[in-house]
């Protein structure tokens, strides 16, 4: 079974992170545009990036630990600092 984590980050402009995450890391991973929003699929798991009026929401899924841990770490770090201005923080919860 599928391992799973959360985040939702506060911003005002939820789905230009949302695009500039995917188009940075799409160099490096498949980026599949769904009904629900973008999944930025990584060779260890994946990550749903959705956006409601001011949250930037986040899934990550995996088959193991190491490879959520990977996923989050990709994910949020590159979303932090992309935010840095805005002072972005991502917490994610399992």
């Amino acid at each position: 079974m599928p391992l799973n984590a959360h985040a939702d980050v506060a911003t005002a402009t939820p789905e230009r992170y949302a695009k500039q995450l995917a188009s940075h890391l799409g160099r490096k991973a498949e980026i599949r545009e769904e009904d629900a929003g973008v999944r930025i699929v990584l060779t260890v798991g994946d990550c749903l990036l959705t956006s409601t009026d001011g949250v930037l929401h986040l899934t990550a899924t995996a088959e193991d630990d190491a490879g959520l841990d990977v996923v989050t770490d990709v994910v949020g770090r590159h979303l932090e600092r992309f935010g840095q201005r805005n002072e972005l923080v991502v917490t994610w919860s399992r």
